[in-house]
Parts: C-alpha cells; structure tokens; sequence
C-alpha cells in the first residue's frame, strides 16, 4: 500500500519562475543531485513535456522509470504518476502546488505518494521519504533563487 508523504517550503521567486524550473528537465541534472540521467520522451503541443524518464542514483536506491506530467493552465499545479512499474517501485504519483503570495514569494507544497516493490518497514520508508523530499524541496529552491531575477 503506498502512503501520501506532503511538505511544504518557500521559495523567494514569482510562480512562473518556480514553475519554469520544475518543468525545465533536462537541466534537472545541473542542480538535483540524484539525478543522473533525465530525458524527455514526449511532449505536449504547448512544448511542455509529457513523458520524462529519469536514471536516478540516491545511493541507497538506484532507479530507472518513466513519468507521465499533467498541468494547469496557470501552473499552480504540476502532477505525475508513474508510466509503468521500475524495478523499485510499483506505483508513484506527485504534485507540486504552487502559491505565490503578495510579497512575490511562492508555497511550494510537494506531495508524493510511492509503493515500493521492495519491502521495507514503515519507519525506514517515513524517514527516505522524508529525507527525498526534504532534500527535492530545498534543492528546488536553492536553483531557483541561484537563478537572475
């Protein structure tokens, strides 16, 4: 059974900013330290992309899997779910929900939701997540703000 995992973080940038670096993959290996390989298969007609497959090396997990991305028309939200079982994971769906306040800075919730096909202890799976998101969130925002205004 797969748990829902959500956190949240601010980022000092307009949403369109944020938004712009999230769906911006083939430069995901400049900033997320995990990914190894990122390669987008398919796109929509807008040019966003559709189908990505990511080669990620997290160290104690390694993991080669397509994801398949839907978005609003105002991109307060940018959601996945995975294509087809890897050989780590049976199922995975995520969101990022972007809020951007009057100061100019944006909420960025992350929630992910991950069945593993391997078995692991409810306490150990809680802390990788944690950790996997935690570290998603704050590389997130250290591109963002890296980037020029």
């Amino acid at each position: 059974m797969a748990d829902t995992s959500t956190q949240s973080i601010q980022v000092h940038a307009p949403l369109d900013r944020v938004a712009a670096v999230i769906s911006d993959f083939p430069r995901y290996t400049e900033w997320a330290e995990a990914m190894k390989q990122v390669e987008v298969l398919e796109e929509y007609e807008d040019g966003y992309a559709c189908r990505v497959r990511f080669v990620i090396d997290a160290g104690v997990m390694a993991d080669d899997y397509t994801l398949e991305y839907a978005y609003a028309d105002d991109l307060s939200r940018i959601e996945w779910h995975l294509v087809e079982p890897s050989k780590t994971q049976k199922s995975q769906r995520g969101s990022y929900d972007l809020a951007e306040g009057d100061d100019g800075v944006t909420t960025v919730t992350y929630t992910l939701e991950v069945e593993l096909s391997i078995g692991m202890l409810g306490m150990f799976r809680r802390k990788a997540e944690k950790m996997i998101m935690d570290t998603a969130l704050k590389q997130l925002k250290r591109r963002v703000e890296s980037l020029p205004g």
